[in-house]
């Protein structure tokens, strides 16, 4: 992902896409924040799954402020800050198709033995180490727990 974003940063200043320049610029700040974060408890760089937690986050930033605009009136700043959001958006991994996730999740269950609500985490964590990114935990958590109840 790293090198997906600083090739990206060195189209872009080439092209003399300023705005896509400068989120691209945002992008990799965040992201050597949190790698400074990282090794000042003791860790390496971090890895392309927190990345692409860092990259999910500037996504629903963009998202809630392009719905504020909107709210607000101005819907060509909204518009731009969705556009931002679609850009960022383009380094995160695909996502599972929704018929995917449900037979994933179905198979966590299945896999970890899970029998009631309380194993809700156990059968996340498996979809995390499997389909690190590529699962809406959250979306995938409400499948969980309607399997399990």
């Amino acid at each position: 992902m790293r090198e997906q974003i600083a090739a990206a940063l060195q189209d872009a200043s080439a092209a003399g896409d300023k705005r896509r320049g400068c989120l691209l610029r945002l992008i990799t700040a965040a992201i050597r924040d949190r790698d400074a974060a990282s090794r000042m408890a003791g860790r390496d760089k971090v890895p392309d799954s927190d990345i692409a937690c860092i990259l999910s986050l500037l996504v629903e930033q963009r998202e809630r402020t392009a719905n504020d605009l909107a709210e607000k009136g101005r819907n060509e700043d909204a518009a731009r800050e969705r556009a931002d959001a679609e850009l960022i958006r383009a380094f995160l991994p695909a996502r599972l198709p929704v018929v995917e996730m449900v037979q994933a999740c179905k198979q966590a269950v299945s896999d970890t033995g899970s029998k009631g609500l309380r194993d809700v985490g156990r059968c996340l964590g498996a979809l995390k180490e499997r389909y690190d990114g590529k699962v809406d935990l959250t979306q995938a958590s409400g499948v969980v727990r309607s399997l399990l109840s």
